[in-house]
């Protein structure tokens, strides 16, 4: 121990043993002590050693609550990006894990005995899911758009024309501008901006139209010798009503192909099936929808309305496909093993469905998927649940009640959908609803609810049916 004026300052190993076990590395545990040490060195006066200990224990918990851990979600949002967004089913669990602990072919071609490319299986198989000539994979959406734009939005050199062969130097014709309309220069979450992230690639943008309105006639206007692309980015996170008109997709696409630029659509959310035959939903347009209506190339999420794993997917003309896959950025941006051996599982689920119930509606055939399932829960079934967790809470210090809900879809998708929902709300006859919901997010695994009214409410659409034991366990453990 070391004095430092009236009081000593105690040493590493004194504090590591005073702390017992704190679930942590020890090499995290010394360095968290060392910095404590570090700042106490430079006060005048030195606290007791029990509000040291207090001090480094509540660091410690706030380092340890960091760690990725499963979360109960009773916030009522399916696709919660704070959350991780879509949960993964058992068979898609299956295989990653089946693939993650074996060595595996993911760039060994078993036919030829050598080296190949990553990916081909699910490559094909997203294709045909699509609907499209040819489909690839990078690591997120917003990486799947930064490829595009920076294949597409480069310099070119100067036409091979009579000012160029008299040696008249001109400067190289910079074909890096994007036309989007301005109703789609949207904020995703995060704060991440469109504009920011197609000005981050080196392009420029062209913006036309308005905020509500934007015609043919402005995109037409738009184009440029310097335009190397039309974006279309699909309002997934908000909708606009009233007094606003865009043209259709494809109007756009025939203008794009008369003029021979590419017709790029962001459509984020990435819906397989007809949103709209579950009840609640609003119809969500579909990779294979858009690329009918002229769509070069479209790219999307997987871990949102596809019900998979964090993905960008990228859909459309084999050509281009092709090219964007020689980009050297393409290797930065590629998946690793795991992620895609989740994707190809969660692509099987949608079209061995596809084939085995044809006629079944779109709800009933992939219930493989999480989302899906949970979407397709009956009220009746959230109310039967919720009537066992007030009966198993009988006779606590507990005012719980049994509410209506509208759980949201999330994850930028579906803004105007809701889904009719049964909640728990709970009132405590001493902590206040921050407080008992503070305690249900220390609990493990914690549990995430929302304020409302004065309650603490959980929807139950958000919670799988086997946590609702942990629920009971947590509230108990609250009193």
């Amino acid at each position: 121990m070391k004095r430092s004026g009236l009081r000593f300052i105690p040493s590493v190993d004194r504090l590591a043993v005073a702390l017992g076990d704190t679930g942590l590395p020890r090499p995290v545990v010394v360095a968290g002590i060392r910095q404590e040490l570090a700042s106490l060195r430079k006060r005048s006066t030195i606290p007791d050693f029990e509000v040291i200990l207090s001090q480094l224990r509540s660091a410690f918990e706030t380092l340890r609550a960091s760690r990725i851990q499963p979360v109960i979600n009773g916030t009522g949002v399916l696709l919660h990006t704070n959350f991780g967004r879509a949960p993964l089913g058992n068979a898609v669990l299956e295989e990653v894990w089946r693939i993650g602990s074996h060595y595996n072919n993911l760039e060994y071609g078993l036919t030829e005995g050598g080296r190949a490319g990553r990916a081909a299986y699910l490559e094909h198989s997203l294709a045909l899911l699509c609907g499209s000539e040819a489909a690839t994979v990078v690591n997120n959406n917003a990486s799947a758009l930064i490829l595009i734009l920076r294949h597409f939005c480069k310099d070119e050199a100067p036409a091979n024309n009579s000012a160029h062969k008299s040696n008249r130097r001109r400067d190289p014709l910079r074909k890096n501008q994007i036309v989007i309309s301005r109703g789609e220069l949207i904020q995703i979450g995060g704060g991440f901006r469109i504009p920011e992230i197609l000005e981050a690639s080196g392009t420029r943008l062209r913006e036309v139209g308005t905020t509500n309105k934007t015609s043919l006639g402005d995109f037409s206007r738009g184009i440029t010798r310097e335009t190397a692309l039309i974006l279309k980015v699909h309002r997934s996170n908000f909708f606009m009503d009233g007094f606003v008109d865009s043209p259709s997709t494809q109007a756009i696409a025939k203008l794009a192909h008369e003029k021979r630029i590419p017709f790029i659509e962001d459509l984020g959310s990435g819906a397989m099936i007809q949103t709209e035959t579950i009840q609640g939903l609003e119809h969500e347009s579909t990779p294979a929808e858009v690329l009918r209506n002229g769509v070069d190339l479209v790219c999307f999420s997987g871990d949102k309305l596809l019900g998979g794993p964090q993905a960008g997917i990228i859909a459309g003309k084999a050509k281009l496909v092709a090219a964007l896959k020689r980009e050297p950025l393409f290797r930065a941006l590629r998946c690793d093993k795991l992620i895609l051996a989740a994707l190809e599982a969660t692509v099987d689920i949608y079209l061995r469905s596809l084939v085995q119930n044809p006629q079944a509606s779109d709800s009933v055939k992939f219930q493989g998927i999480p989302l899906f399932a949970m979407l397709q829960t009956s009220n009746g079934e959230l109310q039967q649940r919720a009537e066992k967790i007030v009966i198993a809470l009988h006779g606590l210090p507990l005012k719980i009640g049994i509410g209506r809900g509208r759980s949201q879809i999330g994850g930028g998708a579906l803004p105007r959908s809701t889904v009719e929902s049964t909640t728990i709300e709970i009132i405590h006859n001493r902590l206040k609803p921050q407080e008992l919901a503070a305690c249900l997010r220390s609990h493990v695994p914690p549990i995430v609810g929302f304020i409302e009214r004065g309650q603490l409410k959980l929807d139950l659409r958000t919670v799988f049916p086997n946590q609702d034991a942990e629920i009971v366990a947590a509230l108990r453990g609250a009193i």
